[in-house]
């Protein structure tokens, strides 16, 4: 043997020293590990104890291998690049909307993609009341002379939509009880030609105008969720980034001169609120648009005021901004708020407009002491001054925060990456049953009621015709919760779940039916404090 062979040469066998002895060792203890207790004359203890460690490692890999070691943290040159995040994927793969020949460019959300869709909304009503917007409910189209009054028809209507109406004669009976009646005269025509807005600010306009305005009302804030329409070219249409119909947060500041700095600085302030939430960061950039070479409305001396406005803005925010020069609208200057998505492709989502003209062309006023003095932005403190009063343009800004919701949706499924925060997640929660035994079942369902607030004796008192006691109040929970009672294994049914990307996973089993409970891990809690939980998490944007 080889440990005879080192024996007849007079050599001690060290294995701490030398590496042929620790070469020997290495390889008697790997293929023959009874060498130890069988040959324990042969080998000396020490020698032993000082290469066995080595024993248990990894069998030595010659230079040549070392590349292709597990932990090896060189990149193969064959190893293909993983492709960024693309959210007409991630949306198949999640069920979030699909779309049709039949109506191009208008995705159809499915369910799970509604429940985005409907949070985000949610999302934004909710800081309406810090920030002191009332939402109305405007018509989808209106007549062509709307839009020539706006300024649309002039310089934006190769992208909207013309719909024609269909005029029906009334037959009148001339033996009816009222045969002399006469058709009134200031009756307007149904027919003529009529547009799909695409924009909500001519409407609002028309809503500021419905009534009477003093100084002390303003600013007044009006916010819009209706859908819009836009006539983008087929081959421009791509998923939820470039769409033909969309919904869009837009709100419209209607304020006087010396309040428009103060409003801009909010509306940046409610951006910074929702990108933070959306964690979004400080991942977008600030651009200030300035004045298009055609097609543009109002004098050079307005524009320069309205820019002048902005930079002022811009400069209090703190934030790095750039120019975009002759990218503003027709009828004003604006900041846009940029994002890039997985691509690198830059896409405008919020944005903040100045407008003096559209008050122009729709003849808004309100009343106010020292006109003069507020149409500039000015205060003064004569009482002569003070006691005149007469009417002032208000300046009207027009501003989005999400912008466009469905692009919005289309960077956060590639900024998520499809793992979304619970508060958004449209897969929340799912309740495994460990078993398919009726008590099992029943307790399963027992506890989605109890989490996503079905209160069922809420509702046997309204079929009653009674209103719910405050014991039974009808207080849905909003939290997406589904139930898996098939007879499938545990083990593969959390997969499932965690392969579709549910943010808890809930077990029921005979013991959480005894001990009326849930389990989530190791947590063992009532449906009511699991419910509690959830609740939390959403309200901490988690």
């Amino acid at each position: 043997m080889v440990a005879r062979r080192y024996a007849k040469n007079g050599k001690k066998l060290d294995a701490s020293s030398d590496p042929n002895c620790r070469e020997f060792f290495f390889y008697t203890l790997t293929r023959f590990p009874d060498v130890t207790t069988a040959n324990s004359t042969m080998i000396r203890s020490r020698a032993v104890n000082s290469i066995r460690p080595l024993a248990s490692r990894r069998a030595w890999t010659c230079p040549a291998c070392l590349s292709r070691r597990q932990f090896s943290s060189k990149q193969s040159a064959n190893t293909p690049k993983q492709e960024p995040p693309d959210h007409r994927k991630l949306a198949t793969q999640q069920e979030l909307f699909i779309s049709s020949i039949y109506s191009p460019g208008s995705p159809m959300f499915l369910p799970r993609g509604a429940r985005i869709f409907n949070k985000l909304v949610d999302f934004l009503r909710k800081q309406y009341i810090r920030y002191g917007f009332e939402e109305v409910i405007t018509p989808t189209i209106y007549k062509k002379s709307l839009w020539a009054k706006s300024g649309h028809l002039a310089n934006y209507s190769d992208d909207m939509y013309s719909v024609t109406g269909n005029p029906k004669s009334v037959a009148t009976d001339e033996h009816g009880c009222c045969p002399s009646e006469e058709k009134d005269p200031n009756h307007e025509e149904e027919d003529g030609e009529y547009g799909l807005k695409p924009m909500n600010c001519p409407g609002h306009c028309v809503v500021f105008a419905s009534k009477a305005r003093s100084y002390r009302d303003l600013p007044i804030r009006y916010a819009d969720f209706s859908p819009l329409h836009r006539n983008e070219i087929s081959g421009a249409l791509s998923g939820l980034t470039r769409v033909r119909r969309f919904h869009q947060d837009d709100g419209h500041i209607f304020c006087r001169p010396s309040q428009v700095e103060e409003e801009i600085k909010r509306t940046l302030e409610f951006v910074k609120v929702v990108y933070t939430v959306l964690r979004l960061g400080v991942s977008y950039r600030l651009a200030l648009s300035t004045r298009p070479k055609d097609h543009f409305i109002g004098t050079d001396e307005e524009w320069q005021r309205a820019e002048d406005a902005l930079r002022r803005a811009l400069d209090t925010s703190g934030m790095e901004w750039s120019v975009n020069e002759g990218d503003g609208a027709f009828y004003g200057p604006k900041i846009d708020i940029i994002l890039k998505d997985s691509d690198g492709k830059e896409h405008q989502t919020a944005t903040v407009q100045l407008d003096f003209q559209l008050p122009k062309r729709f003849e808004l006023e309100y009343q106010a002491p020292a006109p003069e003095y507020e149409a500039r932005g000015e205060t003064t403190d004569d009482p002569a001054l003070l006691a005149d009063y007469g009417p002032v343009r208000p300046v009207m800004i027009h501003r989005a925060v999400l912008g466009s919701v469905e692009r919005l949706m289309a960077l956060l499924i590639e900024n998520y990456n499809g793992k979304w925060p619970f508060w958004l997640n449209p897969r929340q929660a799912i309740i495994l049953t460990v078993n398919t035994s009726a008590p099992v079942i029943e307790w399963a369902e027992q506890a989605r009621n109890v989490i996503i607030g079905n209160d069922s004796q809420a509702y046997e008192d309204i079929l009653a015709g009674r209103l719910p006691s405050p014991d039974h109040p009808l207080r849905p929970t909003g939290l997406g919760v589904d139930v898996d009672v098939s007879a499938r294994s545990l083990g593969l049914k959390i997969r499932e779940a965690r392969n579709s990307g549910y943010g808890h996973i809930l077990v029921v089993g005979d013991e959480d039916v005894k001990h009326k409970q849930v389990s989530l891990g190791k947590e063992r809690m009532s449906p009511a404090e699991m419910r509690d939980k959830m609740l939390n998490m959403v309200d901490t944007f988690q």
